[in-house]
C-alpha cells in the first residue's frame, strides 16, 4: 500500500504562557530572559512550608481564552498535583487541573481546501510552567535555572480532528491569533511563550479505530511541527507496511537529521497520579464574572476582516493578511487613522514591509517603528513631499532607525523636487542629451517617454516629483 491509502489523524496540546506580570502561585515577575535564578521565590523554589495562592488574573485570563474559543465555561473548578520527576520542577509535582478544568467542549474554526472546518476542543486548563535546564555543551553536566518555574499556562487541548499538516498550520496560526487579539499571551514562539505537543497516528482509510499514537513534545516553530508530522506519519506507515507494531511512546524532533528519536514510553493520565492540590481552595466562577470577562472580549479576526472589505474596500486577500496578526491589524488601523489612506498603508504592509520581516526573519511584533511613523511616511507620499522611491529608502532607514520619517528625509536630503522651474531645467536637459528617444517617441514608441523619465529620476537621484516630470515631457515632446 502507498501513503494514499492511510489516513494521518493530529491532536495538539499547545502551551501558552499567559501576559499576567506575576507567576501562577507568587508575586516574581514573569518577564523573559534575566540573570538565571533571580525570579524566583522560596515558593517557585519550592521550600518546605512556602505555600501557593493563586493569580485571579491567570483565572481570567484562561476564562477569556475559553470564551474566544467557544468553550463553556466551569462555575466550579479546582487545581490538582501531577505528581512525576524531572530536575527542573523542583516539587517533583506540576500543580495543574485534571478532571475539572476551567473550560471544555470549544472548537476554532479553520479555512480549509473543502471550505470551513471546525476543530474541537477538549479543554482548556490552568497549570504552573517548570524550570529550565542549562546543558554544558561539553557533556559535564546541567545547571537549573528557576526563572521560568510558576510562570502560569493555559494547555489548549484539541480533539484527535486534523488530517493534514495544513490543517494543523491553519488551526495553529489562527490559535496564535486569537490569543494575541484577546491580549493574553504574547505567543512569542522564539521565547516559549507558544509551544505545542504534537500527537500522530495513521489508520487504513476508511478504518473507524484510531491507531496508535506517538506524541513529540515541546515544539516552538510551525515549521518543526509541519515538518515532524511528515515524517513520523510516514515512519509509522512504513512500520505497519513491514508488519511491524506502533509503540505509544514519546519522541524527540531532531531539527538537523530532521528525524524522530523515541525518549520514553508515553505517559497516561493513571501515570501520573493526580489527586486535588491541598494547599489551594476551589475555584468558584460566578455568572457576573463570565458575563464581565465576555463584555471585554476585544474586536476578533473575523469581525475586522469583514469590516475592511465593507468599510475599507480592501481586496479579501489583503484583508486575510492583515488581521491575520494582531500586530499587523493594529499596526494597519493606527497608521491609518495618521494618514486616512487606507489601501496605501495596506499596500505598504503587504509589499515591502512583509518582505524586509521575511528577509530578517522576523515576526511582525518585532517591527521596530510605530504606526504613528507609517502613517506619517504615506503622508509624505501623498503631499508630493517624497516620491515612492525615496518612500522606499525611508522604509528600509525606518527599520534600521525607527524616528520621524520627517526627520530622516531632511537628514539624509531626500525631500523631492517639486519646483516647476528645477524640473523644467531637468527635462531640457535630459532632451537635448537623448534626441534618438524624441525621434522614438514621435514614432509612436511610447516606451520612449518612461526611458526620458527614468533618466531624469536618475539625475535627480529620484528626487524629482514622477508625475510633474511625465507632464512636463508629455508637454516638451508634443510641441
Amino acid at each position: 500500500m502507498s501513503r494514499e491509502d492511510y489516513e494521518v489523524v493530529i491532536g495538539l496540546e499547545v502551551h501558552s504562557e499567559l501576559s499576567t506580570k506575576t507567576k501562577i502561585f507568587c508575586s516574581c515577575p514573569t518577564e523573559f530572559g534575566g540573570e538565571p535564578n533571580t525570579h524566583c521565590c522560596p515558593v517557585c523554589m519550592a521550600m518546605p512550608g512556602a505555600l501557593p495562592v493563586l493569580n485571579k488574573r491567570v483565572v481570567e485570563y484562561a476564562i477569556k481564552a475559553g470564551l474566544a474559543t467557544n468553550c463553556n465555561i466551569a462555575h466550579v473548578s479546582k487545581n490538582d498535583r501531577k505528581n512525576y520527576f524531572y530536575p527542573d520542577l523542583p516539587k517533583s509535582y506540576q500543580i495543574s487541573q485534571y478532571d475539572m478544568p476551567l473550560c471544555r467542549n470549544g472548537y476554532v474554526e479553520i479555512e480549509t481546501n473543502d471550505g470551513p472546518k471546525k476543530i474541537r476542543l477538549v479543554r482548556i486548563h490552568i497549570e504552573e510552567d517548570a524550570g529550565k535546564l542549562n546543558h554544558d555543551e561539553y557533556g559535564r553536566g546541567s545547571l537549573v535555572d528557576l526563572n521560568r518555574a510558576g510562570v502560569p499556562l493555559i494547555e489548549i487541548v484539541s480533539e484527535p480532528d486534523m488530517r493534514s499538516t495544513e490543517e494543523v498550520d491553519s488551526y495553529l496560526k489562527k490559535l496564535k491569533s486569537i490569543l494575541e487579539y484577546i491580549e493574553v499571551s504574547d505567543c512569542k514562539m522564539q521565547e516559549g511563550s507558544l509551544r505545542a505537543d504534537v500527537n500522530v497516528s495513521v489508520r487504513k482509510k476508511g478504518a473507524k479505530k484510531f491507531g496508535t499514537r506517538t506524541e513529540m513534545k515541546n515544539m516552538n516553530s510551525f515549521r518543526s511541527i509541519t515538518r515532524a508530522i511528515e515524517y513520523e506519519a510516514q515512519r509509522q506507515i512504513e512500520v505497519i507496511e513491514n508488519g511491524g507494531k506502533i509503540e505509544q511512546e514519546t519522541l524527540r524532533w531532531d531539527e538537523v537529521s530532521g528525524k524522530t528519536f523515541s525518549m520514553r514510553d508515553k505517559e497516561d493520565a493513571q501515570d501520573y497520579r493526580y489527586f486535588p492540590e491541598p494547599d489551594l481552595a476551589i475555584i468558584n466562577i460566578s455568572d457576573e464574572m463570565i458575563e464581565d470577562i465576555r463584555k471585554s472580549l476585544p474586536e476578533m479576526p473575523e469581525s475586522r476582516r469583514e469590516r475592511y472589505v465593507k468599510e475599507l474596500g480592501l481586496p479579501e486577500y489583503d484583508s486575510n493578511i492583515l488581521t491575520s496578526s494582531k500586530y499587523l491589524s493594529d499596526l494597519f488601523e493606527n497608521a491609518t487613522k495618521v494618514c486616512n489612506n487606507p489601501k496605501a498603508v495596506s499596500n505598504w504592509i503587504m509589499t515591502d514591509i512583509t518582505r524586509i520581516l521575511n528577509e530578517e526573519e522576523k515576526e511582525p511584533n518585532e517591527i521596530p517603528f510605530t504606526a504613528e511613523q507609517l502613517g506619517e511616511l504615506v503622508t509624505l507620499i501623498d503631499k508630493g513631499t517624497i516620491s515612492s522611491k525615496i518612500a522606499k529608502q525611508v522604509l528600509e532607514e525606518l527599520f534600521k532607525n525607527p524616528k520621524s520619517p520627517q526627520d530622516i528625509i531632511k537628514e539624509k536630503g531626500w525631500i523631492q523636487i517639486s519646483d516647476e522651474s528645477a524640473i523644467k531645467e531637468v527635462v531640457l536637459k535630459i532632451l537635448e542629451a537623448n534626441p534618438q528617444s524624441i525621434v522614438d517617441y514621435k514614432a509612436g514608441r511610447d516606451r520612449a517617454l518612461g526611458y526620458l523619465v527614468g533618466q531624469a529620476m536618475k539625475e535627480t537621484k529620484g528626487k524629482a516629483n514622477p508625475q510633474m516630470l511625465n507632464k512636463m515631457f508629455l508637454e516638451e515632446l508634443n510641441k
